[in-house]
């Protein structure tokens, strides 16, 4: 896979240190367990696969370009470049400013931009429509253009699954920039609909089934169908894809579930007369991380610790698993760890901020699990152990727990 110029401060002594080997012994994935750095007091469970994907690296690698190769020239990030506060407040130290906030509302208007300025397209990517505003600006959308390619692969299908005269169903968060950008080009495809859950995918199924009023659905989905919808028509073939970060079972199951239920309604003996077979359309980072996740609800942890922005859809994913088995602390970075007796952390279903005290088991060994969202920085994460290592007394070196740790990854390598 192809190797980025990222930023060195992105990456760290322990966090990569630990990716790096256990990627040369196991190059092909097989292997899903966690690490585990036992400091004595204090033992870290960390999952196999977090933080920075392909995606991520490629967007951080393209902006940082951007910065460099225009040192006289303004430059704007279309909206935050990836759901990661330190990372866009970094871009912004350095002179680049947001034309827009995450909701798509204007914090620069179209009309103060000149044709002299560089606009960066974000790993989400963008709408047609804002394309085709910075080309009337005159200025160009794809030279510093950090759309993910797994992004990219959705708005792919989404074309086949319109050229095939099937309604496109997006499992997403409408007001997310992928969805919203998704939407945009499925829409120039075909009859497009945003599903957020598999509670809007049985309400959906109702309308099908016409145990919900057909005339219910504009009231239902409004703001979440494409123009001339047309309810009679467009849902006698469909076919799902997806916003990339969702959890990877909830797409699963609502592909599963309107198969079944297209099948009964429309009483066919060749499922795909109705229904597309697009499979799974998130990305392997996405895949990987969840799994990787899952992986650690089996072990005997005390609480969990998940590292990432608050907006980010694919870490909000992962405090969800985690919430299932353990007490879930949800961080943006170290600076939320107050002190041994006091976290702050974020409630992601009231999006509200919460001070806990005592936060930290009084056990005789402390197992904790610690792990991140795909765009989150390695430092961030090194930062988050090396704290929470600092608040207990009598713990192994370091140097001493990585030593032992990398003799182990190598006995244990993967063919």
């Amino acid at each position: 896979m192809k190797k980025f110029d990222v930023p060195e401060f992105y990456r760290s002594p322990i966090i990569s240190r630990i990716k790096d080997l256990r990627k040369d012994a196991d190059p092909r994935k097989k292997d899903y367990t966690p690490t585990i750095l036992d400091f004595g007091p204090v033992r870290f469970f960390i999952a196999r696969h977090f933080g920075f994907c392909y995606g991520v690296e490629n967007a951080i690698e393209i902006a940082y370009r951007a910065v460099e190769e225009n040192p006289d020239k303004r430059i704007f990030l279309l909206s935050e470049m990836i759901h990661n506060p330190e990372v866009n407040k970094d871009l912004v130290s350095r002179g680049v400013r947001f034309l827009m906030d995450t909701l798509g509302n204007h914090i620069v208007e179209w009309s103060e931009l000149n044709s002299n300025d560089i606009v960066v397209i974000p790993a989400f990517g963008t709408t047609l429509e804002i394309e085709e505003k910075l080309k009337s600006l005159c200025i160009d959308p794809y030279r510093y253009n950090t759309t993910c390619p797994f992004v990219e692969r959705v708005w792919k299908m989404s074309k086949r699954l319109g050229d095939e005269k099937y309604t496109i169903l997006i499992h997403g968060k409408h007001n997310h920039e992928e969805t919203r950008a998704t939407f945009s080009h499925a829409a120039k495809y075909g009859p497009s609909l945003i599903l957020r859950d598999f509670e809007e995918a049985e309400i959906l199924a109702k309308i099908i089934s016409g145990e919900i009023p057909r005339s219910e659905f504009y009231h239902l989905f409004k703001g979440k169908y494409s123009l001339d919808f047309d309810v009679e028509q467009h849902l006698q073939r469909i076919g799902v894809v997806n916003q990339t970060t969702m959890l990877a079972t909830e797409t699963k199951e609502i592909a599963a579930y309107l198969k079944t239920v297209m099948e009964q309604v429309f009483e066919v003996q060749d499922f795909t007369e109705v229904f597309a077979d697009t499979r799974d359309s998130l990305c392997y980072a996405t895949n990987d991380n969840q799994s990787a996740t899952y992986a650690l609800l089996e072990l005997p942890a005390h609480i969990a610790i998940v590292v990432g922005g608050y907006n980010s859809s694919n870490t909000t994913h992962l405090v969800e698993l985690c919430e299932t088995k353990f007490p879930t602390y949800f961080i943006s970075s170290e600076k939320e760890m107050v002190s041994k007796n006091e976290i702050h952390h974020f409630l992601y279903h009231s999006k509200e901020h919460k001070v806990t005290k005592d936060f930290l088991p009084a056990n005789e060994v402390l197992n904790v699990i610690l792990t991140s969202g795909a765009s989150c920085p390695d430092s961030t994460v090194d930062k988050v152990l090396q704290l929470l290592l600092s608040y207990f007394e009598d713990t192994l070196p370091v140097q001493e727990v990585m030593t032992k740790f990398e003799l182990a990854v190598k006995a244990s390598k993967v063919d």
